[in-house]
């Protein structure tokens, strides 16, 4: 079959299937070297300018003394430079890890030396925080600044255009590590997870169902490159040869402007829909631009998604669940599934993550005797895939934790299977409220509070109690102009829930703390209510 420039998924079906991260990239170079490739604050690139930079970004760090099993570090903003150093490193048989530009100058010491990084590309906005602790970063032997537009000055791009091109390594091999993300750091430092050319590739092709581009198409990269929603993200338009809009920052005025040049797929997470709804008819009538919207990283409160699908109903909603340590998506809820579920008798559907996607199989485990759970019952969901991580760097009693000797890992997420198959995950395992030998799922208490009109998010939390061990605690914010009082909303929960899992006290505050990645930090709610010597 032979597919014309304008038609990628053709294209991208006629292509060699991929080995490597940097494979598709150096096939449309070769075949469709002038079509678009990346377009970012104004500056774009087709296939073949990209493939140039990626290739003497691999020559230049390869005079830096960069080789197999070595480390590069990257900290700013979304920028290309991140993906051609991920791209660029893994032909060498090296690994970019991707650090969380929001960290505190310490967390920064801690990762980049964790990492064990030689060369370290910082944007300029960062270089103060660099400088400061730059005699900490002892294994750094090479820092390189890059500036957003590339502009006079830039270290980066001098070091690119004295750089010669250099191909792949002949001794890399697809289990080579090629990225190193960290984890959210939810409980106590973050650890490096360890992710190979097989476990990116795979999951680039394994999750693809669903983001069928047309012509015309365009992909919109948003979410922070540090998140395995970025980074594993961006290689979807790669893989089909797609252009991509890559914003700097996920905010309101950047997703308008990418959607205003021609960008119509994207991943974001529920907070940024929510703040989308909340901003008026002409954000909404932008919005609606978008042919797929697909979410995940947070829960999607159902009012919010109902309100979504209202207000868009010709785009297609997708929920994915994962995890960095299965390089992104696990399983994920299709389209079909959000349009019909309620017609068809099955409005829970909307709650779940869906069904697993290619390769992937799932195993819901009692975490306190290590069998399997009868189907429909809650325990430990546990995977296995090609997407499953390396490890954590450094850390092989932490990985022996997580991956048993057969190759399930385990996720700490506890949820359940129904009999068709769609997945629920219902808590974290250490986020579970135990109250007078009852288990309580948080999600399931959030999911009924999150109905009141008045509530705009909500958090529930297990808080020491000298009866039960454990009672229930709803932290919430709410909607501007709306109020209700502990004594209501706990009212309101007893109306759909029994009372055992509905809160005893209610903390109103005007916003809950999140991650960078959009996650509700608990562990920070929790933080107040319990002593030295007791779980937070």
């Amino acid at each position: 079959m032979t597919a014309s420039v304008s038609d990628p998924a053709a294209l991208a079906q006629d292509a060699p299937a991929p080995r490597f991260v940097d494979d598709r990239v150096a096939h449309w170079a070769a075949t469709t070297p002038d079509a678009e490739c990346l377009s970012y604050l104004g500056r774009t690139w087709t296939y073949a300018a990209f493939d140039e930079r990626v290739r003497r970004c691999a020559g230049g760090l390869a005079d830096l003394g960069v080789g197999r099993g070595d480390v590069v570090a990257f900290l700013d903003k979304n920028h290309p430079a991140c993906v051609e150093l991920s791209l660029a490193a893994g032909s060498l048989g090296a690994a970019n890890a991707i650090i969380n530009f929001r960290l505190a100058g310490d967390e920064i010491d801690y990762a980049v030396n964790d990492s064990g990084a030689s060369v370290l590309v910082v944007g300029t906005e960062l270089m103060p925080a660099i400088t400061a602790i730059r005699d900490r970063l002892t294994g750094v032997r090479t820092v390189l600044e890059v500036t957003p537009d590339g502009g006079e000055g830039d270290e980066y791009e001098a070091f690119l255009a004295a750089a010669t091109p250099r191909s792949r390594s002949d001794d890399v091999t697809p289990e080579d590590t090629c990225l190193v993300m960290y984890s959210s750091g939810t409980t106590g430092r973050p650890k490096g997870v360890m992710l190979s050319h097989r476990n990116m590739v795979s999951h680039t092709v394994n999750a693809h169902d669903g983001w069928g581009f047309e012509p015309g198409d365009k992909s919109m990269v948003s979410m922070p490159l540090f998140h395995v929603g970025g980074s594993s993200y961006v290689l979807f338009g790669l893989h089909d040869g797609v252009p991509s809009v890559m914003t700097r920052d996920p905010d309101g005025a950047s997703l308008a402007g990418a959607i205003l040049a021609g960008a119509n797929r994207t991943f974001l997470v529920p907070a940024v829909l929510a703040q989308v709804l909340q901003s008026g008819p002409d954000a909404v009538k932008l919005f609606g631009a978008l042919k797929t919207y697909t979410y995940g990283a947070a829960p999607m409160p159902p009012p919010l998604l109902r309100a979504a699908m209202e207000a868009w109903p010709d785009t297609d909603f997708m929920q994915v669940y994962g995890l960095t340590e299965v390089a992104g998506v696990a399983t994920h809820l299709m389209p079909e599934d959000h349009r019909t579920a309620e017609a068809e008798g099955h409005p829970e559907r909307l709650l779940s993550a869906g069904r697993p996607v290619p390769e992937t199989e799932v195993r819901v485990v009692d975490p306190g005797t290590g069998v399997d759970a009868a189907t429909g019952a809650p325990g430990e969901i546990w995977l296995r895939s090609p997407q499953v991580f390396q490890g954590y760097l450094g850390k092989p009693e932490a990985t022996a934790e997580v991956i048993t000797s057969d190759g399930w890992f385990r996720t700490g997420d506890i949820g359940r299977v129904d009999d068709d198959g769609y997945v629920y995950v219902e808590d974290r395992l250490k986020d579970m409220i135990i109250s007078g030998g009852e288990n309580i799922y948080s999600p399931e208490v959030e999911r009924v509070l999150a109905e009141h009109p008045a509530v705009m998010e909500v958090a529930v939390i297990g808080v020491p109690d000298d009866r039960w061990g454990e009672s229930v605690k709803a932290v919430v914010a709410l909607h501007e102009g709306h109020s209700a009082t502990g004594a209501e909303l706990i009212a309101f929960c007893r109306e759909h829930l029994a009372h055992f899992k509905c809160p005893k006290s209610v903390d109103v505050l005007e916003v809950l703390p999140r991650n960078p990645t959009g996650k509700i930090l608990k562990r920070e709610l929790r933080q107040p209510y319990w002593t030295e010597g007791r779980q937070v």
